[in-house]
């Protein structure tokens, strides 16, 4: 389930973060069902090997909260073997407090609905590199990483993500996957996604709003 856009990116992005693919290069090819009404069907094609015997648990992108899907923590675990620790990077909080007017401003359908999550991309600067909207913040970003994974523009050092709202596990797990040293949320982080955060040096930010935040770690 997702809000229909950037739905190549959305692949592309889920298979980073599910560890199916790394690089761009990958990726041979992305295109939509071969039916020309069916625009809801992707069809990747790689470059690289693929065991689905991996996947002992449902994959398919949906709109919830992430980890209730999942058929266990050690399968989301599974994903990051290999993946280097994040080069360190720490926001000012000056850069950080400017963030959630620039996400707002850069929300046009949300400003129409209000019923859309936003991820948004912003470099050491304060300026935003891109933004990303979709029912489900896990889409958002998946279509945020898919975006920057396939215009070769990953790891992505020294940026911070913020998130319209809570930061879960795997959010901070697909940022880890894109190499995104910090990521910060309007809303709470759960306690499973400050644990992973530590684990590989992630900048976490939570409860970013009204001039102040909490720095979880």
């Amino acid at each position: 389930m997702r809000t229909p856009g950037s739905d190549f990116e959305l692949a592309a992005g889920f298979l980073l973060s599910e560890g199916i693919v790394q690089h761009r290069e990958d990726i041979r090819r992305i295109s939509y069902c071969a039916h020309p009404q069916n625009y809801n069907v992707v069809n990747v094609v790689l470059n690289r090997t693929f065991d689905p015997t991996r996947f002992s648990r449902n994959v398919y992108t949906t709109s919830s909260c992430g980890i209730c899907g999942k058929a266990s923590l050690a399968m989301v675990r599974a994903n990051l073997v290999g993946v280097s620790p994040l080069r360190p990077y720490r926001p000012e909080a000056t850069l950080l407090h400017s963030l959630p007017a620039k996400l707002h401003q850069a929300q046009p359908v949300f400003a129409r609905t209000g019923g859309l999550h936003a991820a948004a991309l912003f470099d050491k600067t304060g300026k935003l590199l891109l933004l990303k909207e979709d029912v489900g913040r896990h889409n958002a970003l998946d279509k945020l990483v898919g975006a920057q994974l396939l215009a070769g523009k990953l790891p992505a050092h020294d940026t911070v993500v913020l998130m319209s709202g809570r930061a879960s596990f795997e959010l901070v797990q697909k940022a880890v996957m894109a190499g995104i040293p910090a990521l910060a949320a309007i809303g709470a982080p759960s306690s499973l996604a400050i644990e992973l955060a530590k684990e590989f040096g992630m900048n976490l930010i939570g409860f970013l709003r009204d001039e102040r935040f909490n720095e979880y770690c």
